[in-house]
């Protein structure tokens, strides 16, 4: 089904490959795009100084984008795809939400005989016993499921808005539900750091990012997130974002998401 290289190699195939449906190929001329998944339903980012309302259970942190959500899905599954392009599916009732190495795309369900079948615009995503079909202008991808990961909700993550971590050395961020606050604990949870943080950009839509800063009487933090398939580097585990976070000359790298509560 699948060409017998590393991981490793499959993520460098990745970017030198054309990604024959949720991107379009080098050239001398503009590739073609899979339209913003999120079409007339863009939101504009947040107000800082927006108060959320308690009485609907809101955070009263800054608002994240909605692509770092599982928007209520019980877990996040990955595809291994051909041409060379993994993806990350979490199925809410009645859409798809769908992740790629360049963005974030949401398809609405429609009626099939056999299987499931979601669409946005030309983009269409058709599941059945494990296998998938994916299509657009771009092209087509056959891809098979490959892993599956629960999400992480309140239970697990209380008084948690995002969570995002990573490994060598092991590292957790935790951006509080309630303050401008994160919690970064580093090799293996021997240092821990809690500050106040601010939002000094946000993107929403296909191609949602957020870029965070901190700062104490320490080193600076920048925290940027991205929404897009991320895979843990160990265990292979999906996840809607990609995150790095820099403090001074030290870089570290993993993934995370929106921690939301479920019924």
């Amino acid at each position: 089904m699948f060409p017998s290289v590393s991981r490793r190699a499959r993520h460098v195939l990745s970017g030198v490959m054309c990604a024959a449906v949720l991107s379009g190929c080098a050239s001398s001329t503009e590739p073609p795009r899979v339209s913003d998944a999120s079409g007339e339903e863009f939101t504009p980012p947040p107000r800082l100084d927006d108060v959320a309302d308690k009485a609907d259970d809101a955070p009263t942190s800054p608002l994240l984008p909605s692509a770092f959500f599982a928007d209520g899905a019980e877990a996040f599954v990955s595809w291994r795809c051909t041409p060379a392009q993994d993806l990350i599916s979490a199925a809410p009732k009645g859409h798809l939400r769908l992740w790629s190495g360049q963005g974030y795309y949401e398809l609405a369900r429609t009626v099939v005989a056999e299987g499931e079948r979601y669409e946005k615009g030309t983009l269409s995503f058709v599941e059945h016993d494990g296998q998938a079909h994916v299509e657009s202008d771009n092209g087509q991808l056959a891809c098979q499921r490959d892993a599956r990961r629960e999400s992480t909700t309140r239970k697990a993550a209380p008084g948690v808005i995002f969570q995002a971590r990573g490994n060598e050395p092991g590292w957790l961020l935790e951006l509080d539900r309630e303050t401008s606050r994160m919690t970064l604990t580093t090799d293996y949870g021997e240092h821990v750091r809690t500050l106040p943080y601010h939002v000094a950009r946000l993107d929403n839509g296909h191609q949602a990012a957020m870029t965070l800063r901190a700062h104490d009487d320490g080193t600076p933090i920048t925290v940027r997130l991205r929404a897009r398939a991320c895979f843990d580097n160990m265990s292979g585990k999906p996840y809607p974002v990609q995150v790095s976070v820099e403090q001074g000359d030290q870089t570290l790298v993993g993934c995370g998401q929106g921690v939301e509560r479920r019924d």
